[in-house]
């Protein structure tokens, strides 16, 4: 006895094709969404290596914002035989963008406008910021100040011996203790008169001495108040 054969009515064949395709739109919805993750998670992993680099490189630079820019440095003057003040701490020289208040003043270190004073025996008459100046320090350089109590002569005299004197620099500073001030990285004295000959040996051990954190470090293209 034969079997009857089975054949494929209309509508079986419309339910067949009908899964075929929901199985290839599936396939297809996987595929996209299998392929948009990995577009996020590689995504996630460049920022995150780009902020991990970024955050590294901060802190190597010292971080140029102003975090530190409410403190200057700690630390006390400590008066030689020679009547230098050295400062007895490790001056920081973070770059910082807002200004800084440093525990001396005329300020000797600490950290410091990324822009520097131009101090290739430039004279200024007006007062400079001192974040500016700080920098010029760290360069080497020499800080002639004065105030009101300063007479015109010696005023007149000591900006002769600056403008001749390359890494170093004058302005007036209203608020120092003293008429006459002579500053560099980490140092200070005071001086009674321009004609003192400690002026001199100031100049002569400070202009680019040993104290200097970057020697040859550039004097000019700053700025120039």
């Amino acid at each position: 006895m034969g079997s009857a054969k089975k054949t494929d009515t209309p509508s079986r064949k419309a339910r067949i094709e009908e899964m075929r395709r929901a199985d290839q739109s599936r396939e297809r919805r996987n595929r996209v969404l299998t392929i948009t993750a990995s577009v996020i998670v590689v995504a996630g992993l460049v920022a995150g290596g780009a902020f991990l680099i970024n955050s590294q490189s901060d802190a190597a630079d010292g971080g140029d914002s102003a975090a530190s820019d409410s403190k200057g440095a700690s630390g006390k003057f400590v008066t030689g035989k020679d009547g230098v003040k050295k400062w007895s701490t490790k001056l920081t020289q973070n770059h910082v963008t807002k200004d800084v208040k440093y525990p001396m003043e005329p300020p000797v270190g600490g950290d410091h406008n990324q822009v520097w004073m131009n101090c290739n025996g430039d004279v200024y008459d007006k007062a400079i910021k001192n974040v500016n100046a700080v920098h010029s320090l760290e360069h080497g350089a020499v800080w002639v100040t004065y105030n009101a109590k300063a007479s015109d002569a010696d005023v007149k005299a000591l900006a002769a011996k600056v403008k001749k004197t390359p890494y170093s620099l004058m302005s007036p500073v209203e608020d120092q203790k003293d008429p006459i001030m002579l500053s560099a990285w980490g140092h200070q004295r005071t001086v009674k008169a321009a004609s003192d000959p400690n002026v001199g040996t100031f100049f002569e051990t400070y202009v680019q001495g040993k104290q200097t954190p970057e020697p040859g470090a550039a004097c000019t293209n700053g700025l120039s108040q």
